[in-house]
């Protein structure tokens, strides 16, 4: 563990927290909005354990993680696309939860926040099986093909866990209009794969033969 990956990490997560809760909170006009604090709860918490595990564990892929610059021009896009989308979708829940545009039973809110935990242990196992994993659309040097666990089974398992983990956000959230406007991440990341995919197939040794044994993306028998 460095000093400076620790406060770089220290950084970026406080950062996020912040950021979050100035996106909810404003809007919604008042600190008493107890799906948003849920909300922050289950995603900063889990994240932060993580964080120091993989601190612990493997500083490299965190480090990696941390410092990931897109060099794609699509992938530019994918990205400025998804900050907005998550913008709007905040802060049309403050907004939604403020001014109970529609409101949602408290039953649902828990059942989104159960998905999406089981959604960040999906996620978190995808990085498990896959050291190579990155935030940009890239080759690594040395970089072999995952074709075992959940990649047996989808060749994106991370977009399928973070397709269920930001379409569980709105529901957390007791906003429905935010949930329309997370259905915009589906072309998004169809975009992304479909980039991504091209680019290791011309780079990634044996990563056809892969698309032709695992024949899914994201969704078994659907996507």
């Amino acid at each position: 563990m460095t000093k400076e990956l620790f406060a770089q990490a220290m950084v970026k997560f406080f950062g996020g927290v912040v950021l979050l809760g100035l996106l909810l909170f404003l809007p919604a006009g008042t600190l008493s909005y107890w799906q948003g604090w849920l909300l922050m709860g289950i995603l900063f918490i889990p994240m932060f354990i993580a964080g120091l595990i993989l601190m612990k564990k493997n500083p490299d892929l965190l480090k990696k993680r941390l410092n990931a610059r897109e060099e794609e021009k699509e992938q530019k896009l994918v990205i400025l696309f998804s900050g907005l989308m998550f913008f709007a979708a905040f802060v049309l829940a403050g907004l939604n939860f403020r001014f109970r545009w529609f409101v949602m039973p408290d039953w649902a809110v828990w059942l989104g926040a159960a998905v999406f935990l089981i959604s960040y242990a999906l996620y978190a196992e995808v990085l498990r099986e896959n050291t190579y994993l990155s935030r940009t659309v890239e080759v690594q040097e040395e970089q072999k093909v995952i074709d075992t666990g959940l990649y047996g089974i989808v060749r994106h398992p991370m977009y399928a866990a973070t397709l269920l983990l930001f379409l569980s956000m709105p529901v957390v959230l007791a906003s429905p209009v935010s949930f329309l406007v997370m259905l915009l991440y589906l072309p998004i990341i169809s975009k992304r794969m479909k980039n991504e995919e091209e680019v290791l197939r011309q780079g990634l040794k044996g990563y056809e033969e892969y698309m032709q044994k695992v024949r899914y993306r994201v969704i078994p028998f659907i996507w």
